[in-house]
């Protein structure tokens, strides 16, 4: 028979392709991930990985069982909501992983709401960016995401996640106060085509969500400084070192008296905000109001 628990190893080093990323994701040693995908391999009669100098990759055996897993595994997830919902539920700990800005737009109004209509649910809050929370939850290491869009995410259909949008929200130009577009009150991104460029590092996910817009204007921006901290492009650009595309709930409360700020002419490129949790869970008697109250507040917001 299969462990359940196998299947979950099997999981984390398909998301996280070595042996070693998937041990210190499940808090094993890769001697312990080892065995046990070894007893899978047993189990099942068939190889489910190759190793090679760049990690671990699922065999076509793999592939099937992985499929079967996500279901086996959305399923003990249901079951654990409906025996939670039969307890009560009523009182328990909730970890939420969360980006900066996510974290004050729609996490700490949600923790506000939930203390009056849910006394008994303790919120704890983590700062991820968008692409380590979901990870962060799929390994179990946190209940609820608050994640972003980007190259390469999870898709709506993704059998392992349950999506629920929360929010979607422009990127604004952010210009040098001498610019040459500063007097304008629309800037297309095209025309900043020759400046230097201040974004989010590779692996951000604001960092795609620059990279395409500029793609789609027909140019590869020149990305001379990198922060993944708004405050800190805002007070690059004040300092005429380049410009910027920044999401507009960024710029809020921000001291913008150093730089020109312009919405985007024609499409505007998008962060695009969703909660995540494991798919089964959202049933969950302690997650389902924290996904409602999360979901109120981007609500508000608009």
């Amino acid at each position: 028979m299969i462990e359940a628990r196998r299947l979950h190893i099997l999981r984390a080093v398909a998301d996280h392709r070595t042996v070693t990323a998937a041990a210190a994701a499940l808090y094993l040693t890769p001697s312990a991930v080892s065995q046990q995908l070894a007893a899978l391999e047993q189990e099942t009669g068939h190889r489910l990985v190759e190793r090679s100098a760049r990690g671990v990759r699922l065999t076509a055996a793999g592939d099937i069982l992985l499929t079967h897993a996500n279901a086996v595994l959305a399923q003990l997830e249901r079951a654990e909501s409906e025996l939670a919902a039969y307890g009560s539920g009523e009182a328990g700990t909730v970890t939420v992983a969360a980006f900066a800005t996510g974290i004050g737009l729609v996490v700490a109004p949600a923790l506000t709401a939930l203390a009056n209509t849910a006394p008994g649910i303790r919120v704890r809050v983590q700062d991820a960016e968008g692409d380590a929370s979901l990870l962060m939850v799929l390994d179990r290491q946190v209940d609820v995401a608050v994640a972003v869009e980007y190259r390469g995410a999870p898709g709506a259909d993704d059998p392992r996640l349950t999506r629920v949008p929360l929010y979607a929200e422009p990127f604004d130009a952010v210009l040098p106060p001498g610019h040459r577009l500063a007097d304008t009150d629309r800037v297309a991104v095209a025309d900043l085509a020759a400046d230097p460029w201040i974004g989010p590092y590779s692996g951000n996910p604001c960092h795609d969500v620059v990279v395409l817009a500029c793609e789609y204007a027909g140019f590869q921006p020149r990305l001379e400084h990198s922060s993944d901290d708004f405050r800190a492009v805002v007070a690059l650009a004040s300092a005429a070192a380049g410009v910027a595309l920044v999401p507009r709930s960024a710029l809020r409360d921000m001291d913008l008296t150093g730089v020109v700020v312009r919405p985007v002419d024609d499409v505007a490129p998008t962060r695009r905000v969703f909660a995540a949790v494991r798919r089964g869970a959202e049933e969950h008697p302690l997650f389902r109001p924290v996904l409602a109250a999360l979901r109120e507040a981007a609500a508000s917001q608009g």
